[in-house]
């Protein structure tokens, strides 16, 4: 019998846009003749199948549908594709434990730390991992940009400390665009890291690991057309050059992608996740670690599997099978 496949995407962030392009985009390279794949779209207001132009709601007691035939559909494994709250911080992650639902990605403490950029960081550098400076500031906590910038300097980058895709993100060149930046990121979340300008080359690097086999992606060079890295030269192909496999020597590739193999296991991740780097002074130091990846034909990911000439729905259909859950 065919498992029954929930394709997980929506949520509750500025990303929802995002991972359903995303989710569409994972529906479409699972192979019908394996599973039965489900589109299930995820809001603050409504959790739903959407098959064709028809919406079924999801009894959420039991992550459970009943269809037109009055036949109750319960999931096997859930491919878990929302960027941000709930599916990207441990939300949805502890909610598929309790029902004893594999997932496809970390569990909930994995998620809880690395979608927290300052708390991933200092773990990381407790190990060995270069990072850039930071500081953490709470909303309606007092601050002082003065002190800010004695410990990180100018340049710096202001963001969420919880979110992706670069929402809420600002390069400040000058102390009295500080507390701008600042208010801007506190529109995204509670808490903002504001971390040292690191001028360097951007690179990333897949990863996913499977009980027989780790896969190491071809590292990608990211050259922004923009200031940085920001949500237009994301997502606008026109406004970055994405380079795989990056024009850089075998042994520092090599390096840079056996240092992601080692930060995927101390962060006890599974599934696929991308992580970024920027190379300075013959240094990689670490910028964030993305546990669910995007999965549009315009996001990294894919690229890197393409150029590894390997197959993408073969990738996924490993992914759902070493799906898990938490006891």
């Amino acid at each position: 019998m065919k498992k029954n496949i929930a394709i997980v995407a929506g949520g509750f962030s500025s990303e929802y846009v995002i991972s359903i392009k995303s989710g569409k985009q994972v529906l479409s390279l699972i192979d019908t003749n394996v599973y039965n794949p489900y589109f299930v779209s995820i809001t603050e207001e409504e959790w739903c199948v959407e098959i064709k132009d028809k919406k079924y709601p999801i009894n959420k007691a039991d992550f459970s549908f009943t269809d037109d035939n009055n036949n109750v559909i319960n999931f096997d494994v859930a491919l878990n594709i929302i960027h941000g709250n709930p599916g990207e911080n441990g939300k949805l992650q502890a909610y598929f434990d309790l029902l004893k639902i594999p997932y496809t990605t970390g569990g909930v403490l994995n998620s809880a730390i690395t979608f927290n950029k300052f708390a991933c960081k200092a773990f990381l550098k407790e190990h060995g991992v270069n990072t850039a400076k930071a500081v953490l500031i709470k909303e309606g906590k007092p601050y002082k940009t003065s002190e800010i910038l004695r410990q990180v300097g100018l340049p710096c980058f202001v963001k969420p400390n919880s979110g992706g895709s670069s929402f809420g993100v600002t390069k400040v060149k000058e102390e009295y665009n500080l507390e701008e930046a600042i208010n801007v990121a506190f529109k995204e979340d509670r808490e903002v890291i504001i971390e040292e300008f690191i001028d360097g080359r951007e690179y990333s690097n897949g990863v996913v690991k499977f009980a027989d086999e780790e896969i190491l992606m071809p590292v990608t060079e990211i050259i922004s057309k923009n200031e940085f890295f920001d949500y237009e030269a994301k997502y606008n192909p026109e406004m970055a050059d994405e380079i795989t496999p990056a024009k850089l020597p075998e042994v520092i590739s090599k390096n840079l992608r056996n240092l992601s193999s080692k930060i995927y296991d101390l962060l006890d991740c599974r599934g696929i996740v991308r992580i970024d780097y920027l190379f300075s002074e013959s240094q990689f130091f670490f910028m964030e670690v993305n546990t669910i990846p995007g999965m549009s034909k315009e996001s990294i990911v894919p690229k890197q599997l393409e150029a590894m000439g390997l197959n993408p729905t073969e990738i996924i259909h490993r992914v759902i099978e070493s799906a898990r859950f938490d006891k």
